[in-house]
């Protein structure tokens, strides 16, 4: 733990969004509810019965391709990364998250469609203090060519740096996007970035029954010559995409991290790593805590 940053914060009114899930075409709407502080981020579940809740912590997280799934005795929501980073950006800590289907919504593939709803809804300061955890010492995660490692930094700032390589597909080839985490620069640099993926990536996807309603206005494909059919939002509008997935991702610790975070080629699986890796990293520093 850290010294006190923030006071934690949620909505001042309830608000919500309706699209469709990219993998299952299901139509489905989220609404955003105030909440108590300490109460943290829950996926209420209003299509089962009784409700089931799913607390948005990282060791509810379950391994799976191309999104972030979250179970909880036996229930589930998927595709909640991009929830996830529009609540962090917004420093929005506490707050009750109504589904009607267990994947939500893909919108315009970028967060940007939440930070407007939620923002619309205002922000409430609560009088707890928002648990911190700070890169104590160099921290590394890898898997094959792909890495993120974390580093102590002066102050309290959250600091963030995606390298993307794409060999294969000039297209989209090397990008590099870095930016200090805060409000406005998540708004401003990071929420409208769009999921992307490759053609041939889509066309394998149709081929297993996914992504059936998906347009190519609603994500970016790219083929050989660029976005089909779509115009990119920024130059590195795929790296800044990738950074977007990392806050969400890390938005599962539950904790404002304080540190310098760069990361090659990574995807979700690398990002729960660092988080576990770092709350191990506590433990170790101070054997008599159980937790971060």
């Amino acid at each position: 733990m850290d010294a006190i940053c923030r006071k934690q914060s949620t909505i001042k009114k309830p608000v919500s969004v309706s699209g469709f899930g990219f993998w299952s075409g299901l139509d489905v709407t989220i609404e955003f509810r105030p909440a108590d502080e300490n109460t943290g981020i829950r996926f209420f579940r209003t299509d089962l019965p009784g409700h089931p809740h799913i607390l948005a912590i990282i060791q509810n997280r379950v391994t799976g391709p191309r999104r972030t799934t979250l179970v909880q005795n036996g229930c589930a929501v998927e595709m909640v990364e991009h929830v996830m980073a529009a609540l962090a950006g917004l420093e929005i800590d506490n707050c009750e998250v109504h589904v009607t289907r267990a994947e939500m919504p893909g919108m315009d593939g970028s967060s940007q469609p939440f930070v407007t709803a939620l923002f619309d809804a205002g922000r409430t300061r609560q009088s707890s203090a928002k648990p911190t955890l700070r890169v104590l010492h160099k921290t590394r995660v890898e898997h094959g060519d792909a890495w993120i490692e974390a580093t102590p930094v002066d102050g309290n700032e959250t600091r963030f740096s995606y390298q993307l390589a794409y060999e294969n597909a000039p297209a989209i080839g090397s990008q590099t996007f870095t930016t200090t985490l805060n409000r406005s620069n998540f708004i401003e640099k990071i929420a409208s970035a769009r999921t992307f993926l490759l053609a041939s990536e889509a066309e394998q996807l149709k081929e297993q029954g996914l992504g059936s309603r998906v347009t190519y206005s609603d994500v970016l494909v790219f083929d050989e010559s660029g976005p089909v059919n779509n115009r990119l939002r920024f130059p590195n509008e795929c790296a800044r995409h990738k950074m977007l997935d990392m806050i969400g991702d890390f938005a599962l610790s539950g904790k404002h991290l304080i540190g310098s975070f760069t990361a090659s080629r990574s995807g979700h699986l690398l990002n729960s790593k660092m988080i576990f890796a770092l709350m191990q990293q506590i433990v170790t520093s101070h054997p008599n805590r159980q937790s971060a």
